[in-house]
């Protein structure tokens, strides 16, 4: 049996094997995606992010649990996981802070938890966690949680990724003004107050509230790398144009309250993206930015390949002595000629 057979056919320890693989960017495992590629696209993926200290850990282990357990007659799902940890200091691998919040997962043969260091990488995510997603896609998990590290209001890159962004606030860390600024909440598809039965919960939900009836419906744009991304991909407004306005939901994460409710809005959401053709408009913006990213780092490799042995260097040299400017450094490197 291939390794690909052997993923297909849910062995789990091969899976394990393949994703580090592909978190430490191997031969095997570029190749393994290439042949799992035809077989993705069904998984729903969900991005739960915000700051530290709003129980983002312990929200998706309930979200995973109500799938795991539904309270109707709907069959349940298999869910994985990508828990993207800060980096240790020492190791360089993630603290795992993340699964130590998912006890109630444990043993369950239907989840697959996935801790990853963030290795420095911006954005809230890791370098290869967009691989890691396909890899759980095409091996057939139904729902995939994405939970970033502790996010501020540039940490974005999940919106790029996710068909379903959450964005968990909760009350009590800081002043309004701080729950609501733009970029973390810009990329929200359902706005989650987790901890609300802390004082305050009224507050924080009236500030969001304030602030989405400030909001302009329309195509979601975000920067990466210095350029405009639209998520949502262009489409007229007009009156009969579907629109999905962000929600509320409050939840207390560690009791299970809110959570039945959570997940319907998020089968809500995705049911919307279905019918308005978001969902294919979303998956072509992410695809898209997935590609540009390979097309840069691959043509950075070349590049640097093509390049004199020392040439490099001896540039960098020149610049650092103050001999020429960073912007004439490459058009020299560009040209491929040592400069005088």
């Amino acid at each position: 049996m291939t390794l690909v057979q052997s993923l297909l056919s849910g062995d789990r320890l091969t899976l394990a094997r393949l994703l580090t693989q592909i978190e430490n960017d191997t031969s095997q495992g570029r190749a393994a995606l290439m042949e799992l590629f035809a077989h993705t696209g069904d998984a729903h993926l969900i991005g739960v992010t915000g700051a530290p200290g709003t129980g983002k850990s312990s929200l998706v282990n309930r979200i995973a649990y109500q799938y795991r357990h539904p309270t109707d007659e709907i069959e349940p799902k298999k869910v994985a996981i990508v828990a993207v940890d800060p980096t240790s200091p020492f190791s360089g691998g993630a603290v795992m802070g993340d699964r130590i919040r998912m006890r109630d997962l444990t043993g369950d043969p239907g989840v697959f938890i996935r801790s990853m260091a963030s290795r420095g990488s911006l954005g809230g995510l890791a370098v290869a966690t967009a691989g890691v997603v396909q890899a759980f896609d095409a091996t057939g998990y139904e729902i995939i949680l994405i939970e970033t590290v502790g996010a501020g209001q540039a940490e974005v890159d999940i919106a790029r990724l996710a068909h379903t962004t959450l964005v968990v606030e909760a009350p009590g860390l800081g002043d309004d003004i701080q729950a609501i600024k733009a970029g973390i909440l810009e990329i929200a598809d359902v706005l989650v107050i987790n901890k609300c039965d802390r004082p305050g919960a009224d507050q924080t939900e009236r500030a969001l509230r304030n602030m989405l009836q400030l909001a302009h419906p329309g195509p979601r744009v975000f920067q990466h790398h210095g350029a405009a991304l639209e998520v949502d991909g262009a489409q007229p407004q007009n009156q009969e144009t579907q629109i999905w306005l962000p929600t509320i939901q409050r939840t207390i994460a560690t009791e299970g309250e809110g959570i039945p409710e959570l997940v319907e809005t998020i089968a809500a959401h995705r049911a919307h993206l279905k019918a308005s053709g978001d969902l294919q408009r979303r998956e072509r913006a992410r695809l898209a930015v997935e590609l540009e990213s390979l097309l840069q780092t691959n043509m950075m490799a070349r590049w640097r390949d093509s390049l004199a042995n020392g040439f490099y260097d001896t540039v960098l040299a020149q610049l650092v002595a103050r001999e020429i400017s960073p912007h004439a450094a490459v058009e020299i490197l560009l040209q491929g000629e040592k400069s005088k």
